[in-house]
C-alpha cells in the first residue's frame, strides 16, 4: 500500500493584462485618489499586478494552469480522482468552481470536486486535505489548484487595499507515491479576528446585502501574520522532525515583502532562498503559493528533492504550512 503523497506536476497562468504602479496610480489620479510607484513598491514590494478581464472568470484561470500542470506530471486527465479548488472568488454561489473546472478539463469519470475557503491560505490547506485523501488510500491523483479575481472585490476609493491585489492561478498534481512528497502539514484558524480582513456582503432576494467590497485592518493583519507564520513554520517543521537550516526554499504567500522577510529571518533563511514573486503579481490570495511554486520550479530554483516550506494566511483568520519534498 502506498503511503505518501507526491507533488509531480505544477503549473500557473497569469492573465495577459498587466498593470504597472504608474498605471494604477493615474487611474486612481482620475478619481482624486493620491497614490504612486513609491507609495506602493516601499510598503508592499508590489511592481505591478495581472487583473483577468470582465468576461473571464476564477474556473478559467484555474483551467490554463491546470492544464499546464497535467502536461508537466505527464499524466492522462481521466486519472484525476480528486479536483480542489482554493478560491475566495468563485464564479458563483454553486455550483464550485471545482465542478466547472471538472467540465471544462473534459474530465468524465465523475471524481470528486469541491471548493476550499480559507482565502489566501486556501492553496495550504486544499494541499493538507488532498494528502490525506491520498494517504488513505482512497485516492491516487488529485488536482489541486488555488484560483483567484479578487480585482472583482476590490474598493477603488480605498487605496490601502486597491493597489495590493491580482488575479492569477497556480495548480500541482499531487499523487500517490512510493517516496516521500508531502512530509508534514498544520492548519489553524481563530475566529475571533474575522472583522480585520473580509469582504462582509452576502446576496439575498436577488441583491447584494453588506459590503461586497473587501476590508482590511492592514496594521492589524500584519501583527498577526508575522507572528502566527512563524509559529506554523515551526510547527510544520516539528511535525517532520526537520531542520530549519536544511530548508531549500521558503515559498510564503505573495502578499507583502515585509511580512515574507520577517518569517525568512526568524527561520534563519537567507534572502537568496525565498521564492518571491509579489512583486510582479501582487496578491493572488490562495493562487499566490501555487504561481511563486511554478515560477520556482520552472525557471530551474525548485528541483526534484529539494525541501520546500510553504506557508500562508488570510482571512478568517486562518494560517497553515506544508513542509514538501518535490
Amino acid at each position: 500500500m502506498t503511503s505518501y503523497a507526491k507533488i509531480i506536476g505544477t503549473g500557473s497562468y497569469l492573465p495577459p493584462r498587466r498593470v504597472t504602479n504608474q498605471e494604477l496610480a493615474a487611474q486612481l489620479a482620475e478619481k482624486g485618489i493620491e497614490t504612486s510607484d513609491e507609495w506602493i513598491f516601499s510598503r508592499s514590494g508590489i511592481s505591478a499586478r495581472h487583473w483577468a478581464e470582465p468576461d473571464v472568470t476564477s474556473s478559467d484561470l484555474a483551467v490554463k494552469a491546470a492544464e499546464r500542470a497535467l502536461e508537466a506530471a505527464g499524466i492522462d486527465r481521466q486519472s484525476i480522482d480528486l479536483i480542489i479548488v482554493a478560491t475566495s472568488t468563485p464564479d458563483f454561489v454553486f455550483p464550485s468552481a471545482a465542478c466547472l473546472v471538472q467540465q471544462k478539463l473534459g474530465i468524465t469519470n465523475g471524481c470528486a470536486a469541491f471548493d476550499m475557503q480559507a482565502v489566501c491560505s486556501g492553496f495550504v490547506y486544499a494541499l493538507s486535505t488532498a494528502e490525506k485523501f491520498i494517504r488513505s488510500g482512497s485516492h491516487r491523483n488529485a488536482l489541486v489548484i488555488g484560483a483567484e479575481v479578487f480585482s472583482r472585490i476590490l474598493d477603488f476609493n480605498d487605496r490601502t487595499t486597491c493597489v495590493l491585489f491580482g488575479d492569477g492561478a497556480g495548480a500541482v498534481v499531487l499523487s500517490a507515491s512510493e517516496e516521500p512528497g508531502i512530509l508534514s502539514a498544520a492548519m489553524h484558524a481563530d475566529g475571533s479576528h474575522v472583522d480585520i480582513l473580509c469582504v462582509p456582503g452576502n446576496v439575498s432576494g436577488g441583491s447584494i446585502t453588506g459590503n461586497a467590497f473587501l476590508h482590511m485592518d492592514g496594521q492589524a493583519v500584519f501583527k498577526l501574520a508575522v507572528t502566527v507564520l512563524d509559529k506554523v513554520a515551526r510547527e510544520a517543521l516539528a511535525g517532520a522532525q526537520f531542520p530549519a537550516e536544511k530548508i531549500d526554499w521558503l515559498v510564503p504567500h505573495q502578499a507583502n515583502i515585509r511580512i515574507m522577510q520577517s518569517t525568512g529571518r526568524k527561520l534563519g533563511l537567507p534572502p537568496e532562498r525565498m521564492v518571491a514573486t509579489v512583486h510582479e503579481h501582487g496578491n493572488t490570495s490562495a493562487a499566490s503559493i501555487p504561481l511563486a511554486l511554478d515560477v520556482a520550479v520552472r525557471d530551474g530554483r525548485i528541483r526534484p528533492g529539494h525541501h520546500v516550506l510553504m506557508e500562508g494566511v488570510g482571512g478568517g483568520f486562518t494560517w497553515g504550512a506544508v513542509l514538501a519534498r518535490m
